[in-house]
């Protein structure tokens, strides 16, 4: 069937009609759990979206292959950590992963992994890469990175055509955390909203000194402030 201007017109008729069939979720659903033509599942979830950040600068000077093993290092151990307190790997883009979190710890999980993902990027990823790489050193980059995590009801439904389709995910939680790791504050790499850090135990809250290691402050989004917390505190794993 060509694709043409009254294909698409009907196809966009047809997806506008459509009645989802919703259900509650128990687990992170996958692609496969999710019908193409009308399924959608409820869950409730802590969404972490862990970003590297000035990746434009490591294309720009430096080889194509040494940016490309950086964003692999990064990827690599923000998913390991994500899988390490219980998330599940739900999206790669780009530079940028997101995990998804359940269950009862799933607040206090997402803000400790957020920190020890700085941890790595600070002590692991950046010192190395400009041990290894002349053209880190000789343009004085530094590595870094900004993890931003929500909490909230969502909708993950299925997008795309047959064999060419993945979930997408409808709710604040998802949209705000992903805002929240484009965050450049110099010293902070860590974003919470409020609803996720009222939600915190004393570990997730603390740094290693026993002193609270969020400061509060304000987010606009979608034309409004929000109360968010941000750490410039690593966790080592």
């Amino acid at each position: 069937m060509a694709v043409n201007e009254e294909f698409l017109k009907e196809r966009v008729d047809t997806l506008f009609g459509t009645t989802f069939n919703e259900r509650e979720g128990r687990v992170v659903p996958t692609t496969d759990d999710i019908t193409l033509k009308n399924g959608a599942v409820k869950i409730d979830a802590t969404f972490l979206y862990a970003d590297l950040a000035g990746s434009a600068k490591l294309s720009s000077v430096c080889p194509w292959s040494t940016t490309a093993k950086i964003i692999r290092a990064f990827l690599d151990c923000s998913t390991r950590l994500i899988v390490k307190h219980g998330g599940e790997i739900r999206s790669f883009d780009g530079d940028r992963v997101m995990g998804v979190f359940i269950g009862a710890s799933k607040n206090s999980s997402a803000a400790i992994c957020g920190r020890e993902i700085h941890w790595v990027v600070r002590k692991v990823i950046s010192p190395k890469a400009r041990e290894k790489f002349d053209s880190i050193r000789n343009n004085d980059i530094e590595i870094r990175n900004c993890c931003g995590i929500d909490t909230g009801e969502v909708r993950a439904v299925r997008s795309g055509i047959r064999d060419k389709n993945d979930l997408i995910w409808i709710g604040k939680a998802a949209s705000f955390s992903a805002k929240l790791s484009d965050v450049r504050d110099v010293g902070y790499n860590t974003y919470i909203s409020s609803r996720v850090y009222n939600k915190l135990n004393e570990d997730a809250k603390q740094d290693g000194d026993g002193k609270n290691a969020w400061t509060s402050t304000t987010f606009s989004f979608a034309s409004s402030n929000e109360a968010v917390y941000k750490s410039n505190h690593w966790k080592k794993p």
